[in-house]
């Protein structure tokens, strides 16, 4: 009985083991099961969603490999393939309130506290402003431009509401250089105020991009003419100075300044817009240019002009002819020399010591309808001729001239323009007589337009011994650099405000152009209110302040150009010499 009992016993045991065992694996059969549906149905989920987002067209933006490799905005380099902008991956410092969740503070330090720790990593922030932004709780960029050291630091602040987004950006390796030819780009991608805006829609352009975009600039020649600028500038505590370097026979623009200048990597609001109470003083914003934008009466560098019109129209054959050269009435107006010469001068003497009585007399014997057709032929009297943006309109005294206005504009006085006006016109005057509008661009020798004729070649040749002159005898002594042959002409005019000219306030310009037995380029110099110093002898007209930049520019920018010093070589001055006496 106990054996049969204990056999039922384990009979029941292993009947209650396997059915056990059988509900188990059914129980693991259910619980698959219900693990594949729900993977079934999350991957049917993601099918539809992929389906729903195919079909929307919501999903990411999809790019080829060659787009993911083109820079976003092309690259622009100087004429010798120097890069000058070029696009960089860059961080922004974004402030994200919502970084820690939406309800509390979205820092853990107090707004002045961080705004503490902002300012010792940008020290050009304003604190007081920067607390205000960050305790107002509403998400923006607190600053554009960040550099990787830096966002390692802002990192370091340890608030999670600082962001650090990568951007791409926009970078002026050359830094201020060139800054008025370059201008910069803003914010938004956009090219603002010299060749990235004129040049946007290129550098932006998917098909074009790739490709780096050449100016006509020679870095080389630009920091070497900014360099002497500046020099000139404070030697002399003038406000401003611009300079231009220009090809006369295609019209090309090797360095062009305007100074001050302005950094295109770090563009301030007080670059583009002063003050009112800055304005009021007369100040100007630094991107403002003053070689394509800003007009100037530019005196005596207009006397040659002058005289080239008087040569082509057969007023000028005699270089020996005594001209009167005592003050000049035209009506109550009285034309006078600076330094009177003598009762007579010829027309060397006269370009020589810069007489406005003289070539007055020459003017008006030419008539106001020739001068006037020469400065229309010259572009005098519209906006220059060049792709910036900003260009001036010249001050232009209109269609009938008065017998005092023809004078007057003989000698630069009544009618302003900008320095490229001027650098145009003489390179018009020293090439062979061909006037070219300016240009931006590295131009292809088949590229180079074929300009107008507005002097005879006989003409362009008699003003270039005319020219030399000046610089070997006379008021352009300063800029002769030796071997180089420059030629030039120097203008020193007062500058008009309320009731009539100051005459504490000059412009000094001084106009050239190398080698003169063979131009190759005209080099303009201007400095805006100069003072005497003792750098100038404490003179503050032309032959003191403004020759000098261009006798030390030329030396440096010569041999860079092909142009290397001869003195074996020089133009031939044997019918005119005799023509100014030993004496003067």
């Amino acid at each position: 009985m106990n054996a049969l009992s204990a056999s039922a016993a384990i009979s029941t045991g292993r009947v209650e083991l396997v059915t056990f065992r059988r509900q188990s694996l059914a129980l693991a059969h259910w619980r698959v099961l219900w693990i594949a549906l729900v993977f079934g149905a999350v991957a049917a989920a993601a099918l539809l969603r992929i389906a729903y987002l195919g079909v929307a067209d919501h999903g990411p933006v999809r790019t080829s490999l060659e787009e993911e490799l083109l820079p976003p905005r092309g690259e622009i380099t100087d004429r010798n393939g120097v890069p000058l902008a070029r696009a960089f991956p860059a961080y922004a410092l974004w402030f994200n309130p919502k970084a820690m969740g939406e309800s509390g503070s979205p820092l853990v330090k107090s707004p002045q506290k961080v705004a503490a720790r902002l300012k010792a990593i940008f020290p050009e922030i304003d604190e007081i402003e920067m607390a205000e932004r960050l305790a107002s709780g509403k998400a923006g960029y607190l600053r554009r431009r960040v550099l990787p050291e830096d966002a390692n630091k802002v990192m370091a602040i340890g608030e999670l509401a600082l962001e650090m987004p990568r951007e791409n950006d926009r970078h002026y390796p050359q830094g201020m250089l060139g800054a008025h030819v370059l201008g910069y780009v803003n914010s938004d991608g956009q090219g603002q105020v010299g060749m990235e805006q004129v040049l946007d829609a290129q550098l932006r352009d998917p098909a074009l991009r790739s490709h780096s975009t050449p100016l006509s600039i020679d870095i080389r020649v630009q920091g070497a003419l900014e360099d002497e600028l500046r020099r000139g500038m404070l030697a002399v505590s003038a406000v401003g100075a611009a300079g231009i370097v220009l090809d006369v026979d295609t019209g090309e623009v090797l360095a062009l300044a305007s100074l001050p200048e302005f950094d295109p990597n770090a563009v301030t609001s007080e670059d583009l817009v002063l003050p009112k109470e800055r304005a009021a003083l007369g100040e100007t914003p630094r991107a403002f240019n003053r070689v394509t934008n800003q007009v100037y009466e530019l005196g005596s560098t207009f006397k040659p002009l002058t005289v080239a019109a008087a040569i082509d129209a057969g007023v000028v054959r005699d270089f020996g002819k005594r001209w009167n050269a005592e003050p000049l009435q035209v009506g109550r107006f009285t034309i006078k020399d600076l330094k009177p010469k003598g009762a007579d001068l010829n027309v060397p003497e006269a370009l020589i010591f810069s007489s406005n009585t003289v070539t007055a007399r020459v003017a008006d014997e030419l008539g106001p309808e020739r001068l006037r057709r020469t400065m229309i032929d010259l572009g005098m009297n519209e906006r220059p001729y060049i792709e910036l943006p900003a260009r001036g309109f010249p001050l232009w005294p209109g269609r009938d001239w008065a017998r005092l206005t023809n004078m007057t504009v003989s000698y630069g006085h009544g009618i302003a323009v900008t320095p490229l006006h001027l650098a145009s016109a003489y390179a018009s005057m020293v090439n062979g007589g061909i006037w070219r509008p300016a240009t931006m661009n590295k131009l292809a020798a088949n590229e180079v337009p074929r300009g107008r004729r507005v002097f005879k070649a006989s003409t362009s040749s008699r003003m270039r011994q005319l020219l030399r002159m000046i610089t070997l005898y006379g008021t352009g002594k300063n800029a002769d650099a030796p071997g180089f042959r420059v030629g030039g002409k120097t203008g020193s005019a007062e500058k008009p405000g309320a009731g009539g000219y100051r005459k504490s306030s000059l412009v000094s310009t001084f106009a050239a152009a190398f080698p003169m037995d063979r131009p190759r380029y005209v080099v303009i110099a201007m400095l805006d209110e100069p003072h005497g110093t003792v750098a100038s002898s404490f003179q503050r007209t032309a032959g003191y302040t403004a020759a000098p930049i261009v006798g030390r520019l030329v030396p440096r920018i010569g041999p860079l150009l092909g142009v290397m010093p001869d003195n074996t070589r020089d133009v031939d001055l044997t019918d005119l010499r005799p023509l100014v006496p030993e004496k003067h």
